[in-house]
């Protein structure tokens, strides 16, 4: 028996749960108790949880759950699953790239001929578009991000996808452009990841709001250190009470009581904007002359301004004071370029 063949009999021994102690693997393989520890070596450098018991019965065995037990799949089952990893690599950020490649390969190996041979073909005939740049609501102060800072995001989602699966507690540290500086690390009790726009979002619990997960995008994570164990929770978390933007909407109301903005609509541009992905999540409120009025969060007066150009004419702004007057000048200097002639 050469080594390859050896060492995936070994695998399977040590999949059945039972220890194994290293004498029995050497009689069994007809090699040198040394030879079988440079087995096991091989084994674990590969990233397989080889694990030893000690004792009168002890041994080595694989941890539990490395290995799904086998699944038999139609032409149709195989085909989802495909897309649903191909969707995965249209994403900006893959958690676990190589996972997902590895998956694919494995997924292939099993399938019948034919079936493999389409599946093989499949990036010919499937696509998935990438999620376009919004013009109305621009990145603030994030380039494009490429190369080694992706890499370095897919690995944040991953190591926090990890202490989610593990129940671990991590302490880390953010930076967001709607803030001066940089947050101390903060330890969190990671609950799940939610996708929107392309963008990942880390959900955890802190002290200081118990009981309303916070959203920290992945990119902006600075630093991630592992914490200590989880305490336990008598909540339990579903990512589905975030679904349909609600996250979004409690953090308005939190830019709301920061930097309030009001602006008065005519009924089409509010219809319109309830239907929009964000502004669908400001406040509406009947005015006093019939029109609504519609209350945002924002503190940079040329998002406002750029808004308002967008709107057209039925939308007027109210608050604040001050950047009613700015506007209101620009707009004069805007109606006077058009008076002169071309």
């Amino acid at each position: 028996m050469n080594r390859l063949d050896r060492v995936l009999s070994l695998l399977q021994l040590l999949r059945q749960g039972r220890p194994v102690s290293a004498s029995v693997l050497a009689r069994r393989f007809g090699v040198s108790v040394r030879t079988v520890y440079r087995d096991l070596e091989a084994l674990a450098g590969l990233g397989l949880p080889v694990e030893p018991e000690m004792g009168r019965r002890g041994g080595f065995r694989l941890g539990p759950g490395y290995f799904l037990p086998p699944v038999t799949l139609n032409p149709e089952e195989a085909v989802s699953l495909l897309l649903g990893l191909s969707l995965g690599r249209a994403l900006r950020v893959l958690p676990f790239p190589e996972g997902t490649d590895e998956a694919e390969r494995k997924l292939l190996a099993v399938l019948p001929e034919e079936t493999r041979r389409i599946l093989e073909r499949a990036s010919r005939f499937i696509g998935f578009e990438k999620v376009p740049p919004d013009l109305l609501h621009p990145e603030r102060g994030a380039p494009q991000s490429v190369g080694q800072a992706v890499e370095e995001e897919s690995r944040i989602v991953g190591r926090f996808l990890r202490a989610v699966l593990s129940r671990s507690r991590l302490r880390i540290s953010y930076r967001s452009p709607y803030r001066d500086g940089t947050e101390p690390l903060r330890e969190i009790e990671p609950r799940g990841i939610l996708w929107d726009r392309d963008r990942w979002y880390l959900v955890g619990d802190v002290e200081v709001r118990s009981g309303e997960p916070r959203l920290w995008r992945s990119d902006r994570v600075v630093e991630m250190r592992p914490g200590p164990a989880i305490r336990p929770t008598s909540s339990e978390f579903d990512v589905s009470d975030l679904l349909g933007r609600r996250w979004l909407g409690k953090a308005m109301e939190r830019w709301r009581a920061e930097h309030p903005v009001r602006i008065a609509l005519g009924e089409a541009q509010a219809e319109a904007l309830r239907r929009d992905w964000y502004y669908g999540h400001a406040l509406f409120e009947e005015g006093p002359d019939g029109r609504t009025v519609l209350t945002v969060g924002e503190g940079e007066y040329e998002r406002i301004a750029a808004f308002l150009r967008w709107l057209g004419p039925g939308a007027e702004l109210l608050e604040p004071a001050g950047w009613r007057d700015r506007f209101a000048g620009e707009l004069e200097a805007m109606a006077e370029a058009y008076r002169r002639p071309g």
